[in-house]
């Protein structure tokens, strides 16, 4: 029989049977054509976006009589080629379920009751109680006197399952309103990776892209379970396997990943960077870097200045009282000219490679053992094999997630592996890179256009209160450089901050007024409006009033029960979500009182995925496009809708009532209704009048053809200068794009090109004018990602258009640093230039061998009556506990949860040790148990597995303990949540909480009433 690709997903249904009966030469034809059409003729077929991790695996909806009948993977979508993990396998069930919100919902205060209500009555109140907090609290300027323009009293929490257009429109709409609350699911998951790749390259993304795994010769996994929790991204592994590659899993829990690895290597959790700085260690000591890459492409050569100093765990520059760095005193000599000095021997006692020479000479071999928990021959195994691919002809990956993300040293993890791969030359590279994990369908796009506080899309710093003015912004946000070589991207700032001006005001931002500036709100110094300090300003009743969207913080954010209480004390909160969830539901949670509760609560039915359109970036930076395949389930509208109607109904609220300051809000250029196509076009960017550019004329309303041409003149407007250049007046939406041809260069490498778009300008590799020498020649010619022929480049878009270095016209390779070099010494961070081992906060340890500074000294936290911290080596809580997802469920569980056949496959919280920790207990598999932090005790079942394994820390046995985080009280019987234990402390740079490590006791328990 002979069925098409595509006719062959469709047949698969016949099963195991079916295939080995036509091997035996029965004709199964009639069999097979009644079986399809009993589920999917005469259907239409739509394009769509599995709406879980970051791998956004495209699927197949059937769509018949308005309905979705049956989906499937996409069998052209070049990552997944048409496989689909557990929970993309559910899409029929996820858009039909009964579980779903349907019409808007309202609860009174002090009701014990939610009320259907019509979206017209729900809007005009939402917009009545937006209107007189913020009028109420509206902050013109603050205690210096400078103008601010800002709400505090007002949060609004996104999501990263808004699509693009959607989250460009919210962005818009928050800073309308004055609002610096403003956060997302990145912000508790992945805001660690943005600082630490920013720093180290000079972009916050993935550097290379999931079929690109395949081309390494060595992958390192670690921080990441990615054959669970990315299921359909690791067929990329077992086919680089498949080659040859070194597949090495660094984790503290062996799971399917660690199956499928070559070895698995168990790590205490919290002690990453121990192992990484000994690899660094090695790396020197036997000469293994890659040296004409790190002369030339890193920062190795340049000469820090003699206020720089390293102490005991301490960085010159610190103030024990404010537990801030002055980083001036980490800064570079500079020459005559004004640009750093360098020495290309690498000999000079101040250079950056001998500087990190001897800080991490102090992380030996047998201090990494004991610190890490590891064997000594591990540790060598893992080493040896991955620094063996710092040659010209070798390249080695780095996968990571939330496992290395989710920590007070965060930034400083990831940092250290980007440090790692710039020795070795593996940045830029085909089957090299770090590969950032991300953890939702648009994390990386929900990032891009920043729905988060201390960033404005693009990646630009949100606007200060002491950058009074337009020009001081700029002035402040523009680096000059004067180093010959350095392309120093970051001078185009002004094209890309007015082009996003202009598209929030459009006619009503002009040079005089400086494009609108004032009214953007401004944010303090010192101030962080992020999760953990959003909560507890609410705790304090600091905050009245909000707006969430498809996130579920009562379950995701660190301190569960202060968060949950911290709620309480709203006065209202507007909700858009698919199903009820813990935080839709707070306001009658078990062991309140529904009378007492304050909360006037708005929910709003959201669409899924296929009932509308719009794009998502996945982590490899490729933006797809997803169709609508049919009408929203009841009342339900797509988020972008509802935003862009509730702000409508206050603007019509101060149009007529006028109130505090309307300007900022009735000054933006909004849509009377959401279009996803028409936003993509804005995002783009367009002229805003007639001009004419290396001869070419464009007129008023044709679309930018890339962010070259965006100005500072307010000629272009521009919602993501990123973005500019994925919707063009020739090709269109080029997000919609499903053309699968290359070139034979780029076949060789999976490059496809030609598949939808990626940012920047359909780049597929970052920095991958780093993978060819001085001379524009690929140092390895079988997996070449660009090379210089015939005067032009060829294969993926060069990272920057000039020539080769050697004709004296090129410039350094990592164009969005100022002086274009990678870092291996990165001065921007808040807790050091380099990374250094520091304990989490909660620890089994007093002390560790490489200083006297037991952790960070500059993390992140906030102090009230329900964030107690134990003490290092508490013996109350002995046991570290780290926290994971599973393949059937995704971050807080409310969709999956309310997927019958995925909670039947995972139906309730359980507690992973091992048998040691078991038999100490007098726990059996299956018991009933307490786990128990000096914040909260949860109940869970004990699974005890070989899967855990104690660890020797300097001479005495370390127990830990392992617990997913998705289950909630709104599903009966699976369980609490998890995050309760977990305390609120961050990073000091992004304030990332740190969930993967604090400390618990376990108690068997004679029963579980949480779970029953």
């Amino acid at each position: 029989m002979n069925v098409s690709r595509r006719g062959f997903m469709k047949l698969a249904g016949i099963g195991a049977a079916g295939l080995t009966l036509s091997q035996m030469g029965l004709n199964l034809t009639p069999v097979s054509a009644h079986a399809a059409g009993l589920k999917i003729e005469g259907a239409q077929e739509v394009i769509s976006v599995c709406p879980f991790c970051a791998v956004s695996c495209n699927f197949i909806a059937h769509v018949r009589n308005g309905k979705i009948v049956s989906t499937e993977g996409d069998p052209d979508y070049p990552v997944s080629e048409g496989a689909l993990c557990a929970k993309g396998a559910a899409m029929l069930t996820m858009h039909n379920s009964d579980h779903r919100l349907q019409k808007p919902l309202y609860r009174a205060p002090y009701s014990t009751k939610w009320e259907e209500k019509d979206w017209d009555w729900m809007l005009n109140r939402i917009a009545q109680r937006v209107k007189e907090t913020r009028d109420r609290d509206f902050i013109r300027t603050n205690a210096k006197g400078q103008e601010v323009n800002r709400v505090e009293s007002i949060f609004h929490l996104g999501s990263s399952q808004m699509d693009n257009e959607e989250c460009a429109i919210v962005h818009q709409g928050v800073r309308g309103l004055g609002l610096v609350h403003f956060d997302h699911q990145a912000r508790v998951c992945h805001s660690s990776t943005v600082a630490a790749l920013g720093e180290s390259f000079g972009r916050g993304a993935m550097t290379n892209h999931w079929c690109d795994i395949e081309n390494s010769d060595c992958i390192l996994i670690m921080g990441s379970n990615a054959a669970e929790h990315h299921p359909i991204s690791f067929k990329w592994v077992l086919r680089a396997k498949d080659k040859g590659a070194t597949v090495m899993h660094v984790d503290p829990k062996f799971s399917r990943t660690s199956a499928r690895s070559d070895f698995h290597v168990p790590i205490r959790s919290g002690s990453d960077i121990a192992f990484l700085g000994g690899m660094i260690n090695y790396i020197v000591d036997n000469d293994l870097y890659f040296k004409e890459y790190v002369v030339k492409y890193t920062n190795a050569a340049l000469i820090v200045g003699k206020d720089y100093k390293f102490s005991n765990g301490l960085f010159s520059g610190y103030d024990k009282k404010t537990r801030t760095y002055d980083k001036s005193k980490w800064a570079f000599e500079m020459d005559e000219n004004g640009a750093p000095k360098r020495d290309e021997s690498l000999k000079d006692s101040r250079c950056v490679f001998q500087l990190m020479k001897k800080h991490y000479s102090r992380y030996s071999l047998s201090k990494v053992s004991e610190t890490t928990g590891v064997s000594k021959d591990d540790l060598l195994r893992v080493w040896k094999a991955f620094t063996a691919t710092g040659k010209p002809d070798k390249a080695g990956t780095i996968m990571y997630a939330l496992g290395w993300t989710q920590h007070t040293v965060g930034v400083q993890n990831i940092r250290t592996s980007a440090m790692l791969q710039l020795l070795l030359g593996n940045i830029g590279v085909a089957g090299g890179g770090i590969n950032a994990l991300r953890g939702e369908p648009n994390v990386q796009g929900s990032t891009d256009h920043s729905i988060l506080w201390h960033i404005l899309p693009g990646y630009m710093s949100v606007p200060k209160s002491r950058w009074q003015s337009y020009d001081e912004y700029l002035k402040a946000n523009t680096p000059v450089s004067h180093t010959p070589d350095s392309a120093n991207w970051w001078q185009n700032t002004p094209k890309y901050f007015t082009s996003l001006l202009k598209s929030w005001r459009g006619d009503k931002a002009t040079a005089a007024n400086g494009y609108g500036y004032s009214l953007v709100p401004k944010a303090d110094d010192g101030e962080d409006y992020s999760y953990i300090f959003l909560f507890d300003r609410m705790y304090r009743g600091k905050v009245h009033g909000g707006f969430i969207f498809a996130t579920n913080p009562a379950q995701s954010a660190p301190n569960g029960n202060k968060v949950r209480k911290a709620m309480d004390q709203l006065d209202w909160l507007v909700m858009g979500e698919i199903n009820h969830t813990e935080t839709t539901d707070n306001w009658h949670r078990p062991g309140v009182d529904a009378t007492q509760m304050k909360t006037e609560v708005f929910l709003l039915p959201c669409a899924q995925r296929a009932e509308k359109e719009g794009s998502i970036t996945n982590s490899g930076r490729w933006q797809l496009w997803h169709h609508k395949a049919c009408e929203p389930m009841g009342q339900s509208r797509s988020m972008g809708a509802v935003y862009v109607d509730m702000l409508n109904h206050v603007r019509r609220l101060y149009t007529k009532e006028n109130g505090t300051f309307p300007e900022p809000i009735l000054s933006l250029d909004w849509p009377q209704s959401y279009d996803a196509e028409a936003v993509a076009r804005r995002v783009n960017g367009f002229f805003t009048k007639d001009v004419t550019i290396k001869g070419k004329t464009y007129k008023k309303g044709q679309q930018v053809p890339s962010f070259v041409y965006l100005s500072d003149d307010g000629a272009t407007a521009s919602m993501n200068w990123l973005y500019c250049g994925g919707y063009t007046e020739e090709g269109g939406n080029l997000a919609k794009r499903r053309d699968l041809s290359q070139t034979p260069m780029q076949a060789k490498i999976n490059l496809f090109p030609n598949y939808s778009w990626a940012w920047p300008v359909n780049r597929r590799i970052l920095y991958n004018r780093a993978s060819v020498d001085m001379n524009g020649k690929p140092y390895n010619p079988q997996k070449a990602v660009i090379a210089w022929q015939g005067g032009k480049w060829v294969g993926d878009v060069p990272d920057g258009g000039w020539p080769p270095m050697a004709t004296g016209k090129g410039r350094n390779p990592f164009i969005m640093q100022k002086e274009g070099y990678g870092h291996l010494f990165g001065p921007g961070r808040q807790d050091g230039p380099f990374p250094e081992h520091y304990e989490p906060v909660e620890t089994p340890i007093k002390r560790h061998p490489f200083s006297g500074q037991l952790s960070s000294p500059c993390y992140k936290v906030v102090h009230s009556d329900m964030d107690k911290l134990a003490e290092p080596a508490d013996e109350r809580f002995p046991i570290v506990l780290t926290t994971y997802s599973l393949t059937e469920h995704w971050c807080g569980g409310g969709e999956t949860r309310n997927t019958p056949h995925l909670m039947e496959a995972e139906p309730q919280l359980y507690v992973e040790m091992s048998p040691e920790l078991a038999k100490e207990k007098g726990i059996a598999n299956g018991d009933p148990v307490v786990v128990e932090s000096i914040r909260a005790r949860v109940e869970a079942i004990a699974m005890v597995t070989v899967r855990m394994t104690p660890f020797k820390i300097r001479g005495n046995t370390v127990h830990q303990v392992g617990m997913p985080f998705c289950y909630g009280w709104t599903s009966r019987g699976a369980g609490d949540c998890t995050n309760r234990l977990t305390p609120s402390v961050g990073d000091p740079n992004t304030a990332i909480p740190e969930f993967k490590a604090c400390l618990v006791n376990v108690h068997k328990a004679e029963k579980l009433t949480e779970i029953e």
